[in-house]
């Protein structure tokens, strides 16, 4: 059971206080870092690419349409004048195929290292999970859980292969809360990109809904020990944007309520990959709305010209789940942070988790 007795872990897992969004940032913060993203040839993705690349980073694009993948590079080179945008064909659903892209990244990155790795490849459409066919055979055929695929295990296997080889990145910077985005860190960043379906239900789309509803939950435990590697996290989580993702449908749906825009995706993931400040964050970015912030820190939705307002798109949703929290998880973390200062920051970070693994018997050697 969670007690309110129990203090603040927040700062123990090293996760930075909210984000102020007033404060500015600059976006060629991103120069000469080394930035690997999935599903990165449309969409939002490309909108990443191609403001990454206009302040100076390296991009290594992998994204199953070769066609899309290819054009969005050379028009980037282009118009951008970085040469250091670079396409690699990968279907986040075969292993092998995104641990070529990593090395291939590894390959193409002027240090030799990679630098933020952006876990933004998914799909949508039609859900079959509800709908089984041939009603009358004696059994099913086997469905087509391609939702799942992309969006869960591709994502599962993105995070996997950051944690090998950030922490290898060499001459990067273990993450802090502390450290001074204005000197170009380089540091070791995986943001992940969720969904406001990570947060709240979305009709007749289950799968898509249960695989965003995963990578929260594989954000909210990896923010607790990642640290440990010297790896920060962060997580995006877009309403519905206007991308072709986005189905006819459901643009007849949402008449009349207004979609997201995806130069506010792009500002958001931009500020979380740019301020090495921030770590254990997640933003929610929709249509522009006119609020107010309240007393109690809330904010209220009111209509333009109301005093003391402000119009704004991009929200952090404050999971307050290290505020207070059971006893295991307080364990867990103490016992990772005494192993940490026993046996040192970098280096040993998958020792320590496998170390409390065993202690707990959640890792079987």
């Amino acid at each position: 059971m969670a007690s309110s007795s129990n203090p603040s872990l927040s700062g123990i897992i090293r996760q930075s206080p909210p984000i102020d969004l007033s404060i500015p940032y600059d976006a060629s913060w991103v120069a000469n870092k080394t930035i690997l993203i999935t599903g990165g040839a449309s969409g939002f993705g490309a909108g990443f690419v191609q403001h990454w690349a206009n302040n100076g980073a390296t991009i290594v694009v992998g994204d199953i349409n070769v066609q899309k993948g290819d054009s969005l590079v050379r028009s980037v080179r282009q118009e951008t004048g970085n040469q250091n945008v670079h396409f690699v064909h990968c279907d986040v659903t075969d292993w092998q195929s995104q641990v070529n892209l990593f090395k291939e990244a590894v390959k193409l990155s002027p240090h030799g290292g990679i630098d933020t790795v952006v876990a933004n490849a998914g799909i949508a459409g039609a859900d079959t999970l509800q709908f089984p066919k041939n009603l009358d055979a004696a059994e099913p055929p086997k469905p087509d859980f391609k939702i799942m695929d992309v969006n869960c295990t591709g994502v599962l296997y993105t995070t996997h292969l950051a944690y090998y080889w950030l922490p290898k990145n060499p001459g990067s910077e273990a993450c802090d809360m502390e450290s001074d985005p204005k000197k170009r860190v380089r540091d070791r960043h995986l943001l992940l990109i969720g969904s406001i379906a990570s947060l709240g239900p979305i009709p007749i789309q289950p799968q898509y809904c249960a695989a965003k509803h995963a990578v929260l939950g594989i954000f909210r435990s990896l923010r607790a020990t990642s640290m440990a590697q010297g790896v920060r996290i962060n997580m995006l989580c877009p309403y519905f944007i206007d991308t072709p993702i986005v189905t006819a449908a459901a643009r007849l749906a949402l008449a009349g309520g207004g979609m997201g825009k995806v130069e506010d995706v792009v500002d958001a993931g931009t500020r979380l990959v740019a301020d090495s400040r921030i770590l254990g964050r997640a933003l929610v970015i929709g249509p522009k709305v006119h609020t107010k912030q309240l007393e109690n820190g809330e904010w209220q939705l009111v209509e333009e010209g109301t005093p003391g307002s402000e119009q704004r798109a991009v929200w952090e949703p404050y999971a307050e789940d290290w505020e207070h929290t059971e006893a295991f998880c307080k364990s867990i973390v103490g016992v990772l942070n005494a192993l940490q200062l026993s046996r040192g920051w970098i280096g040993w970070g998958v020792d320590i988790v496998k170390t409390i693994g065993y202690k707990v018997g959640l890792v079987k050697s």
